[in-house]
């Protein structure tokens, strides 16, 4: 196989892959002095602690972790991110709720990378917690962690998908992979993508973990390849047997702790490890977080999760039992951040070159102290003038 060479080609294919060159971009090391904020760096992830982190000045932090999941190894993990353990178990007793109702309702849902049956899913896990216990799911999704990260990666607006994954006593491990976008395309179709473009698009998500169990290595946390999101044609590689034989020699893995959250870049090569236990599911929260103006992998209904969670905000908020930062991170976490695609005549901008966004709604609502009658009505209004 020839590599890649400078200014290549922007249409590549199988033939230009090249392991030697993508071995070389793995061996590199992580060095803990690169990442000031961080405690400890362990099989090349960088690993800070939840306090420290937040405690650092915002503007630096995004920066370094931009600068981690972008040029460095490609993940860390915040340690003890969800703190508060009795409501990572009660989410974690609905999304078992939500698993058993849709068995009784449905066939099996398959999974991307692993064999029907070896891991249970729970598809648009938020917006289903959300129509449950909105409470909960506010205090969930508004974070300050999952925030701070999602901002140094996407900016200050995006939007949370997330899917429970549960991998079950005996599962085999998932096969490597990068994710979505272009991690689900084949790799004809991946080879029509300019370059340009397949770089492009690691750029619009951000992957995420949130430990819902204790994962001690014989549960089969996910596998990993540091610094493998830097190799270009990673995208058409990862299906090749040479990537996948160094992939399954030079892996690691990372024990976590309930209430731990990784985040990685969706080109990072990964996949879920082997549960090798006889009667310990592996329970985790994947959030897949898009830039505001990406599109999602699943569809989210967010006029649905603000109705559910408006009564809620409004009841905090008149109460003052919630502050403006978590105020704002819980409009981002549920409303469409995006002003597009609208119908600019009957949606036109009123103050700026784009229109409001259901976030601004929201916010407006909030502040006004409208009534949850209201608001339902003036986001019925909202969802009319976008209407094509």
């Amino acid at each position: 196989m020839r590599g890649p060479i400078v200014n290549a080609p922007p249409f590549q294919s199988i033939s230009d892959l090249d392991i030697a060159r993508f071995a070389a971009l793995c061996s590199r090391q992580t060095d803990l002095a690169d990442y000031p904020s961080a405690d400890s760096v362990a099989h090349n992830a960088v690993l800070y602690p939840c306090d420290a982190l937040l405690a650092a000045d915002p503007s630096v932090v995004k920066a370094e972790l931009n600068r981690c999941l972008k040029d460095g190894p490609g993940l860390l993990v915040v340690q003890q991110a969800f703190p508060d353990a009795a409501a990572l178990d009660r989410h974690t007793a609905l999304f078992a709720e939500i698993a058993a109702e849709e068995k009784v309702a449905a066939d099996h849902r398959g999974d991307h990378f692993a064999q029907p049956g070896a891991n249970e899913r729970v598809w648009n896990s938020i917006q289903k917690v959300c129509a449950k216990d909105p409470g909960l799911c506010i205090d969930y999704y508004s974070n300050p962690v999952l925030a701070l990260v999602s901002a140094a990666w996407l900016g200050p607006h995006y939007q949370i998908t997330a899917q429970v994954n549960t991998v079950k006593p005996s599962a085999a491990a998932q096969s490597p992979h990068r994710d979505y976008h272009l991690g689900f395309q084949d790799d004809d179709l991946v080879a029509q993508f300019p370059l340009h473009l397949q770089g492009a698009s690691q750029f619009l998500t951000l992957q995420g973990a949130i430990a819902h169990t204790d994962m001690p290595l014989e549960t089969g946390p996910t596998l990993y390849l540091p610094y493998s999101q830097l190799y270009p044609l990673g995208y058409l590689a990862w299906r090749h047997p040479d990537f996948k034989s160094y992939f399954h020699q030079h892996a690691v893995q990372l024990p976590l702790q309930k209430g731990d959250a990784v985040f990685l870049s969706p080109a990072l090569f990964h996949a879920a490890g082997a549960n090798t236990t006889a009667d310990r599911d592996r329970v985790a929260n994947l959030v897949q977080i898009s830039a505001s103006f990406g599109k999602t992998m699943e569809t989210i209904d967010h006029d649905a999760m603000l109705r559910s969670v408006y009564p809620v905000l409004l009841d905090r908020a008149a109460a003052r039992i919630i502050d403006d930062a978590k105020l704002q991170r819980a409009a981002t976490a549920f409303a469409d951040n995006y002003a597009f695609p609208t119908n600019l005549d009957r949606d036109p901008p009123i103050d700026g070159a784009a229109p409001a966004t259901s976030r601004d709604l929201l916010l407006q609502a909030l502040a006004a102290r409208w009534s949850a009658e209201k608001f339902n009505q003036a986001l019925a209004e909202y969802a009319e003038r976008r209407r094509a």
